[in-house]
């Protein structure tokens, strides 16, 4: 009888430990979906915040240019300044704005009337509104659009139209070593190889960049040069090791853009033309641009004769072989890419159609004359 009983107990316990295992084994099948749900979930936020932080960190639209005015009130915080830009449809959040004011440390922000772009990064963004803006409401009077290719005499002269500087004055800027040294110390990335370039006539040219500028009463011209100068550097701050990795410096990355700025009209054909320079400069041939003796010669004029290519100076590109002095004017992110992402190609010359545009390539010199004889000298 007793044994039976203990039989029975021994039973019942082994079905309650197999029920138990049961449990545990459901319960941590529950607990094991629910971790991997959490972690899931936990991903998905991760990633979307991620995403969300990233997408705010850019600008709004990399291709409006199109300025917006916005008032900053005296007193207003990070937070309230980037409610202001998202709603004046200058940035996508200004939670995102906050936070990488705070992350940055970026402080002293001024009150005042500003114009920004949809193009403008948060960093452009803050710095302008560190300098300050203007006391009353800005108009069309006070934008400067610097167009692409422009030199520093033309944009000496565009200055002089639009705003209430001179002419003389901003060339004097332009030629002032001590400010140059200061710009150098702030952007030594940028500048230091044009600090060592020798010969050269401006050592800002091809360094200010061309786009749209807010010009105000109370800033002085080198603020508005720093400004050109900062916005350079912001385009060339990605590339800076790409730069070094091909051997070449900032210097002679700009030269070769001034002059591709000027020669191609497409990007595809910037590219080529691009890499027409470096096949030249390759087999030591001077890289025969009129652009270089325009800008030797000091003068914007249609045809170029043989007794212009003979003009005595370091930027005559026919008698000196290299990259010359440095840039002959202030070459677009387009052209500076070109000539960092050449399209490959063993072609020596190139020549455009005087009526097209369209341009044409070739590999040896009598291939050139026959294209030239074709495309230009038709019309004579």
């Amino acid at each position: 009888m007793d044994e039976e009983f203990e039989g029975d107990l021994s039973e019942e316990s082994n079905l309650k430990r197999a029920e138990r295992r049961k449990e545990d084994r459901v319960v941590r099948k529950i607990v094991y979906i629910l971790t991997i749900g959490i972690l899931i979930v936990a991903g998905i936020l991760a990633i979307s915040g991620y995403n969300y932080v990233s997408a705010g960190l850019k600008p709004l639209d990399k291709n409006d240019k199109k300025l917006v005015q916005v008032e900053v009130p005296s007193g207003s915080s990070n937070r309230q300044i980037g409610d202001i830009l998202e709603d004046g449809d200058v940035i996508r959040d200004g939670m995102v704005f906050n936070f990488y004011t705070k992350f940055k440390n970026l402080t002293n922000f001024q009150a005042g009337y500003y114009q920004f772009s949809p193009n403008m990064t948060l960093d452009q963004i803050s710095k302008e509104l560190q300098q300050g803006g203007s006391a009353e409401p800005l108009d069309d009077a006070s934008k400067l659009t610097v167009p692409e290719g422009y030199d520093v005499d033309k944009i000496a002269s565009l200055i002089a139209k639009k705003t209430d500087f001179k002419k003389e004055d901003f060339i004097k800027v332009m030629k002032d070593e001590k400010f140059f040294e200061q710009l150098k110390t702030q952007y030594p990335d940028l500048l230091t190889d044009a600090s060592n370039a020798k010969d050269v006539r401006y050592r800002l040219e091809g360094y200010l960049f061309p786009a749209t500028y807010n010009v105000h009463k109370n800033r002085s011209l080198e603020n508005l040069v720093t400004q050109m100068v900062d916005t350079t550097n912001q385009v060339l701050t990605p590339y800076y090791n790409q730069i070094k990795e091909k051997g070449l410096t900032v210097q002679e990355v700009m030269t070769l853009a001034s002059l591709v700025e000027k020669e191609g009209v497409t990007q595809s054909d910037r590219k080529k033309i691009a890499q027409v320079f470096f096949n030249r400069i390759d087999a030591q041939m001077p890289l025969q641009s009129d652009i270089s003796i325009l800008y030797a010669l000091g003068e914007h004029k249609e045809v170029v004769t043989i007794k212009d290519t003979e003009v005595d100076s370091p930027y005559n590109l026919y008698t000196n072989t290299g990259y010359g002095p440095g840039p002959f004017d202030n070459p677009s992110q387009e052209a500076i890419l070109a000539v960092l992402d050449p399209t490959e190609n063993d072609y020596i010359y190139f020549v455009a159609d005087i009526s097209t545009g369209k341009v044409y390539y070739a590999k040896t010199y009598e291939e050139h004359m026959e294209l030239v004889e074709k495309y230009v000298n038709k019309e004579k």
